[in-house]
């Protein structure tokens, strides 16, 4: 059984089957789906389907989507995360952080959101799903600064020096499709000797899409898809067990565990299931 810990099953692309899409997750083996927020506009819409198709969620602003929030977003957020405290399937805060790679971005407003949604994380005791594209450094900055209840880096491609800095601060690191390629050489290197505790699989769904299911901007301006499903979890896993020489078995049981170890209010979710 395994845990996609990154899924926008919010996204646009799976508006009109959503249902579908779990049933072919959970067909697949793929038990629990992790939903983050990327702003304001989709805060209920995560948690609502969180809730009718047994999922969990996290509330934030994703750094791509700062300059399209109000001013008062951050007492929004707070206003948000105490409404649902008592929420069992609330399991962080999430997607924050920031991002380096999208030219013409505020880097000011992403530093400051970042920042603010560190201290609810503090104040409301709740991990975080961290964004850290071309800003690892950055990101770390901010949590050695502001130390929350651990979470996850989602999509990591950083370097084994600083998977040790979040290992230490309690987080875990994300991979997913972006590993399956053969060209990706340096993050199919980190997860291959990355300390298996460290890791968690995720897909980002509809995105990151893994090599098998990707298309060229060509055949994209042609009408080809390559949207990424939950259910491409257990091929994507499938990688990773490889690339570790471990068998699939045992990369489910320890991924598991790092997930609820990171994510300890999805933990008691699933034992209060049992």
């Amino acid at each position: 059984m395994w845990i996609d810990t990154h899924c926008h099953l919010d996204a646009p692309e799976f508006a009109f089957e959503v249902s579908e899409v779990v049933a072919r997750a959970k067909e697949a083996g793929v038990h629990r789906l992790v939903l983050p927020a990327v702003g304001e506009e989709d805060w209920d819409a995560v948690r609502e389907l969180a809730h009718a198709h047994d999922a969990v969620y996290a509330l934030g602003v994703h750094p791509l989507y700062a300059s399209r929030q109000s001013p008062d977003v951050m007492d929004r957020l707070a206003e948000a995360l105490e409404r649902h405290r008592a929420d069992p399937r609330l399991v962080a805060v999430g997607e924050i952080g920031l991002d380096h790679f999208v030219p013409d971005l505020d880097h000011d407003l992403q530093e400051r959101l970042y920042l603010e949604q560190l201290r609810l994380a503090r104040r409301f005791e709740l991990p975080v799903l961290l964004h850290v594209r071309r800003a690892v450094d950055a990101v770390l900055k901010g949590l050695r600064r502001l130390e929350v209840p651990g979470g996850i880096a989602h999509a990591y491609n950083g370097s084994e020096q600083q998977a040790a800095a979040f290992g230490s601060l309690g987080v875990a690191l994300g991979f997913g499709g972006a590993m399956t390629f053969d060209r990706a050489l340096q993050l199919r290197r980190l997860a291959a000797s990355l300390p298996l505790e460290a890791l968690v699989l995720e897909t980002d769904a509809p995105d990151i899409p893994p090599q098998w299911l990707y298309k060229s901007a060509a055949q994209r301006a042609l009408g080809d898809t390559h949207r990424n499903e939950p259910a491409e979890l257990p091929r994507i896993a499938a990688t990773l067990a490889g690339l570790r020489g471990v068998p699939v078995e045992e990369l489910a049981a320890a991924t598991t565990a790092n997930t609820h170890r990171v994510l300890p209010r999805l933990a008691a979710l699933e034992a209060a299931a049992r």
